[in-house]
């Protein structure tokens, strides 16, 4: 069901509809921002963590020259400050779309093979996807 926004109402994302709801706005926000987005994307979420991992976004025209010339190294820390840029519309996704609070948001780049990872910590586990917590363990 769809809002007056034309939004899935949030009681309907749970389960696998969540993560490809997480997906699925995450490479839109890329394609948008970005140019471009992955070939493929997948997430994960174990209690009170929610990973994005996207394969194949390919290299821009800039990123490629970069890289032949011998500095992947530059072509990382670009799509970093890109990541850090977009950290309060990646925030507002997941929160918008869990319903939870992001407590940390942390992103990693790697050129060969291209992936790229989007780690969300949130403020309360989601139903369905747990985990065990060992506290001071001896």
């Amino acid at each position: 069901m769809e809002d007056n926004n034309g939004n899935i109402a949030q009681t309907e994302l749970a389960g696998g509809k969540l993560l490809s709801a997480i997906s699925t706005r995450i490479v839109a926000i890329l394609r948008e921002h970005y140019g471009r987005g992955p070939m493929k994307a997948k997430t994960y979420a174990l209690d009170d963590i929610i990973v994005v991992v996207m394969r194949g976004s390919g290299f821009t025209a800039l990123e490629q020259t970069i890289m032949e010339s011998g500095e992947p190294d530059r072509v990382v820390a670009m799509r970093h400050d890109f990541q850090r840029v977009m950290t309060k519309l990646f925030t507002e996704t997941i929160e918008d779309l869990t319903q939870r609070k992001v407590l940390a948001f942390l992103s990693q780049a790697h050129v060969d093979p291209d992936i790229t990872i989007e780690i969300f910590f949130i403020d309360a586990p989601l139903a369905g996807f747990g985990a065990v917590e060992i506290i001071d363990p001896e």
